[in-house]
């Protein structure tokens, strides 16, 4: 007769032979802990799943945390059943129209909802991107290959072109002006004066223009150039000098907030000059990344020799894109908040976030530390703000102290030229950022502002701890 083994014995032997054999898995630490992580030279053997995916989460721990980095326009948060959708879809290829129609349908069903929401005059085109820097670049394109049609059209040279855009753009215009051969002629800024006007742009062109570039929402102060006025002279441009220059708007922060914040100001294709509007899905279109979009007023915006067709996954297809294979699942989610939220969710959005930025922003200049800049004209849901006054330390020195302090990333920078004595901070306002969060933010910049105060501007050593990107 078999004696029966006492229960906490067979748990003791349970886990002794999951010990065996190097199963520890049911333990947290492993070998990942004792050894290095793989780094320099592909590894010969690989290691269990659960110690590939704690080597991961313990060398992420180590990184910021995303809720308490107000640097990045990027979104941060979606819904849990936003999260599913993109879990279920990511082995989808978009690209793969013959295999996945439906996902193509649902990104043409977006590109007409932001028509409409952009007030486009009738039937258009455009296409997803991985972001607004892809999107840029094909408007871009766009542009120098319309310009090409009408000057050849006139019997012209075609070989000088140029492009027109302020000091107060994303880095990735300059990027398009060098990688394809274009002029780039850019408008100072100055002190005070953040954006810009027709003013600024009329004594720049010249038959050779491709367009000129007007940003919705800039990512140093938030703020628009006057697209407006840009519109107005380039109508009167074309009456008077038989010249047609198209804007392009690079709305990647703002097309997903002027729409819902500001809908009686006029930037989109109600100005008759706005032949391309570029978004970032990713920024307030509450998307994680990365998503883009590129939207023409009119079909014939979009030139011909652009447009490729290719029968390689098996059915015959138009492409307009610079990337090629890519991930359904972020077109999805973006089509999710659509559907999800409508116009009166992203106003609801958009007007919380306003309310929690003019509530920083009260704080801050309530505080009398700091002069908080433009926050009366139409502007991004953030606070951009600068020391006043003269301190022994500056701008830098309090967002090293706060992030060393309190975990919070909010950058300090100089502006563009001629700008570039002026250093500000910027602290983007986001969905998860509540007004508790909001006023323990305000505090922990004070507290920062007083451990300064004390000790004066950080050490050298201190701020050769900032970390930075490794570059190329």
């Amino acid at each position: 007769m078999s004696r029966r083994v006492p229960r906490r014995d067979r748990h003791r032997r349970c886990l002794n032979r999951h010990m065996t054999k190097g199963d520890d898995a049911a333990l947290f630490g492993n070998r990942f802990l004792t050894v290095p992580a793989p780094s320099e030279s592909f590894p010969e053997e690989g290691m269990a799943a659960t110690d590939a995916m704690r080597l991961l989460d313990v060398d992420l721990a180590m990184e910021g945390d995303p809720q308490r980095n107000l640097a990045t326009f990027v979104t941060t948060w979606m819904e849990p059943e936003a999260q599913r959708i993109i879990a279920e879809n990511l082995h989808r290829n978009f690209i793969d129209h013959a295999e996945y129609p439906i996902s193509a349908e649902i990104e043409q069903r977006c590109v007409r909802m932001l028509a409409d929401l952009f007030n486009a005059p009738g039937k258009t085109t455009g296409c997803r991107t991985q972001g607004s820097s892809e999107a840029i670049m094909l408007g871009a394109l766009s542009l120098k290959w319309k310009w090409r049609e009408r000057r050849q059209a006139a019997n012209l040279s075609v070989d000088r072109p140029n492009l027109i855009f302020g000091g107060d753009v994303h880095v990735v215009w300059e990027k398009f002006c060098r990688y394809f051969d274009v002029e780039p002629r850019i408008v100072p800024l100055a002190e005070g004066k953040y954006t810009i006007g027709p003013e600024d742009v009329e004594p720049l062109l010249d038959g050779n223009t491709i367009g000129v570039v007007a940003v919705l929402g800039t990512t140093f102060t938030g703020h628009k150039d006057d697209v407006v006025g840009i519109d107005k002279l380039l109508r009167d441009v074309r009456k008077e000098r038989d010249l047609d220059i198209p804007i392009h708007v690079d709305g990647a922060s703002g097309a997903f907030v002027w729409p819902f914040l500001y809908p009686d100001s006029k930037w989109d294709f109600r100005l008759e000059q706005v032949r391309s509007i570029n978004v970032s899905g990713h920024k307030y279109g509450l998307v994680y990344p990365g998503i883009g979009w590129l939207v023409f007023r009119e079909e014939s915006d979009l030139p011909k020799d652009l447009v490729f067709h290719e029968n390689y996954l098996g059915k015959t297809d138009a492409t307009f894109t610079l990337n090629f294979s890519t991930g359904a699942s972020m077109v999805l989610a973006q089509y999710y908040n659509f559907v999800r939220l409508g116009r009166q969710g992203y106003t609801y959005v958009m007007k919380m976030l306003q309310e929690n930025a003019h509530a920083l922003a009260d704080n801050l200049r309530s505080s009398g530390r700091f002069e908080v800049i433009g926050s009366d004209l139409e502007q991004l849901p953030l606070v951009a703000f600068r020391l006043a006054g003269k301190h022994a330390y500056d701008e830098s020195d309090v967002a090293w102290q706060l992030s060393a302090e309190r975990g919070w990333m909010v950058p300090a920078y100089t502006l563009p030229p001629n700008a570039e004595r002026v250093k500000i901070m910027r602290a983007l306002v986001k969905e998860t950022l509540s007004r508790e969060q909001i006023d323990r933010l305000s505090q922990d910049i004070a507290d920062a502002c007083r451990t300064l105060d004390d000790k004066g501007a950080t050490h050298e050593i201190e701020r050769a701890q900032v970390k930075r990107g490794t570059g190329y």
